[in-house]
């Protein structure tokens, strides 16, 4: 198998953009209409992480360590989609289909040859992760909403209770999907475990969000949704050590910060930590009442608020990561960023540019990724 040759062939698949999905799944679903079902009826974010999963496989099919590890959390992950080991040859066919068709006069029998071991590699990499998860966790939890609050037009947090407990770490994220909508989205839980296994999710409804949408607007105490094992690390402490903490949060990415405060008081280390919230306007501030009870409780934590627009700033719009430089130089700290992807970007540039160190500076990866912004390091395309 030549990872260069690889390299180059995809290079030139992926220059045909939108076209090279779109190919993809109208053959898989014209020779496999029973494959059709695993996904959601709105096929066009599925078009975007199909492109971006292969283009990081591809990009890292040389180095087999990294890649393995992907390729297991995706291949565990994928059981909440009802994928079985007979789905993976029907994916690899459509998927070699695709390649050709886009490789032209470039596509040779070595090149083929090549892709089906890849291929053969991933699937059986993939397969044998599913297996193994089988023995640890169900496909997916089922839990019953106890509590559905609206906080501003866009925003509701939820209180949901799996019907078995559902391990997980703060900073960590999981899968939500209702049963009327064959689509997951990834959300942190907006809390550090409990003995009760409940679960909080500050939940935004985007634009065109089946999910999202759903859970704002079309559930109520009692209903049902599902739930996907937890996933990633990116956000978790123990990148940071025992060291002092600088939380800058952004809209809905409070709910990650507000697990990691809960764990930090439940350590009790003493650890300082400074957090700035920020919302588009202080009407957006929509889990004060919590916020403002951590500040009053724990002598460690000092809070600022920034909002974006204020009628005293008129024609001004403040940056949280701004407002952090014009504070103080915390560059003996680790940085947890949380929030929506330019809040992410704008802060992670920001600090950057003013000398932090990627070591220091956490967060999920950017938008267009595999999760979207809730959840940025594995992929939720079906194999």
């Amino acid at each position: 198998m030549d990872a260069a040759r690889l390299k180059q062939s995809w290079s030139l698949v992926a220059a045909h953009g939108d076209q090279v999905p779109l190919y993809f799944y109208s053959t898989l679903f014209l020779a496999h209409p029973e494959t059709r079902q695993m996904f959601p009826t709105n096929m066009a974010g599925q078009r975007d992480r199909l492109v971006n999963a292969l283009g990081h496989i591809v990009s890292h099919v040389d180095q087999v360590d990294r890649l393995v590890g992907f390729l297991q959390d995706l291949g565990a992950d994928h059981r909440k989609f009802a994928v079985r080991a007979e789905h993976y040859p029907a994916v690899g066919e459509a998927l070699l289909a695709t390649l050709r068709h886009f490789s032209g006069e470039a596509w040779t029998d070595e090149l083929a040859a090549d892709w089906a071991a890849a291929y053969g590699l991933v699937a059986q990499v993939m397969v044998d992760a599913a297996q193994a998860a089988e023995a640890k966790s169900p496909p997916w939890y089922v839990a019953e909403i106890l509590g559905h609050e609206r906080r501003t037009f866009d925003v509701a947090v939820l209180t949901v209770r799996p019907q078995y407990l559902l391990p997980f770490t703060p900073g960590q994220s999981i899968g939500v999907s209702h049963p009327a909508v064959r689509s997951w989205r990834y959300y942190s839980p907006a809390n550090a475990p409990r003995p009760d296994g409940t679960l909080e999710l500050h939940v935004r409804a985007a634009p065109g969000g089946a999910v999202s949408s759903r859970l704002v607007y079309g559930c109520a105490v009692g209903d049902q949704l599902h739930l996907a094992a937890p996933v990633g690390e990116q956000l978790t402490l123990w990148q940071a050590g025992s060291s002092d903490l600088l939380l800058l949060a952004g809209g809905t990415g409070w709910a990650p910060v507000k697990s990691l405060l809960e764990q930090v008081a439940a350590e009790g280390t003493g650890r300082r930590v400074d957090l700035y919230v920020g919302a588009r306007s202080r009407l957006e501030f929509y889990d004060s009442e919590a916020i403002d009870k951590f500040a009053a409780s724990y002598p460690w934590l000092r809070v600022t608020y920034v909002a974006g627009s204020d009628p005293r700033r008129p024609g001004e719009f403040v940056q949280v990561a701004d407002q952090v430089l014009t504070d103080g130089d915390w560059r003996s700290r680790h940085v947890y960023v949380c929030g929506s992807d330019e809040m992410v970007s704008h802060s992670v540039a920001t600090l950057t540019n003013a000398g932090y160190q990627p070591g220091q500076l956490h967060h999920e990866g950017f938008g267009k990724h595999w999760y979207g912004p809730a959840f940025r390091t594995t992929t939720e395309v079906a194999p």
